[in-house]
């Protein structure tokens, strides 16, 4: 089973241009498959794992995930085929279907049949990454003049419910759920049906290894509450969902209540510990090993950690950390 990490997305507390090249370099040091970006709310993920490409040898780059919403599928896949030639044929592209908020109040598309358009951005995308005539409305049909590095540039699928992970399998080269647990994972790949020779199943999670399970779950409380109580809508949050699948309704309905009421401090206090071991990897080694062991079982072929740690030493300490337990 490989592992990948997210980069993160720059803010206040994010670490600098500088200390992501670090932190790519050691991660690559380390063994690590991959490193992913995403589209989110901060900066744009083309431009940085360019940056990190250029500070790196081997390590694979995933843009984790695009919103399929957010730009074009022609530029999609122009990016796409830029960044593999800059790296040398290392660079993997996600799709996700996003939230009515993100693509209906900030990029002012309508948010109508969003797998059907992540299945014909994924169409058009891999028309263009061939060198195929594309035709995307009026007019006549044009071909990208840039083709990417690798033959087949990996396309992967982020999707948490039933008909989204059908897609995924239909469609892609890999599957990017995030925070399920592996009985979950299980269930899923289950879903997936026939798929291409080598597909990824690389579920997402927030991590973080410590002797203190305690101290582990509350560095994770603060992105598990914005997940579970800040992302998407009050009546569509994919994470919440899940957290009422996973059996956990009350405790989920009421992380979102106070969240979305401006009562953070309150909401990262009402998630069950029973609720962040299941949807996060958290504690002592040994009990991550053993996590890390069910994940495989379940059929993860990778898994991607999203670390808590702000400080640069911390977190090389937690790809460390994890690395050892993955070996």
């Amino acid at each position: 089973m490989r592992l990948g990490f997210t980069i993160g997305t720059w803010g206040p507390s994010a670490l600098g241009p500088a200390e992501q090249a670090e932190l790519a370099q050691e991660a690559e040091r380390l063994g690590y498959d991959s490193v992913w970006a995403s589209e989110a709310y901060g900066a744009d993920p083309g431009a940085v794992l360019t940056w990190l490409a250029a500070h790196t040898t081997r390590l694979g780059l995933g843009a984790g995930v695009l919103q399929a919403t957010a730009r074009g599928p022609v530029t999609a896949a122009l990016l796409a085929a830029t960044v593999d030639n800059l790296s040398g044929g290392r660079f993997r592209l996600g799709f996700g279907a996003s939230g009515p908020q993100v693509v209906e109040a900030w990029h002012g598309r309508p948010y109508t049949r969003p797998l059907e358009t992540v299945r014909e951005t994924v169409g058009i995308v891999r028309a263009a990454l061939a060198g195929e005539p594309v035709r995307h409305g009026p007019g006549e049909p044009l071909k990208p003049t840039i083709r990417p590095v690798q033959e087949r540039l990996p396309v992967y699928v982020a999707a948490m419910g039933p008909r989204a992970i059908a897609l995924a399998g239909e469609i892609a080269d890999g599957w990017l759920p995030m925070h399920c647990p592996p009985s979950y994972l299980a269930e899923g790949k289950a879903l997936l049906g026939p798929v291409a020779p080598g597909f990824d199943v690389a579920p997402m999670l927030l991590t973080y290894v410590d002797e203190d399970v305690e101290y582990a779950r509350d560095v994770l409380r603060p992105m598990l509450a914005i997940y579970l109580g800040g992302m998407g809508s009050r009546e569509a949050n994919f994470y919440n969902r899940l957290a009422v699948r996973l059996g956990f309704a009350d405790a989920a309905t009421r992380v979102q209540e106070l969240y979305l009421s401006g009562r953070r401090g309150e909401a990262m206090d009402a998630l069950p510990d029973a609720l962040i071991d299941e949807m996060t990897l958290c504690g002592p080694p040994s009990r991550v090993a053993a996590r890390l062991s069910e994940y495989a079982e379940a059929g993860a072929t990778t898994i991607i950690t999203g670390h808590a740690a702000s400080s640069l030493p911390e977190r090389v300490d937690q790809l460390r950390l994890l690395a050892e337990l993955a070996a």
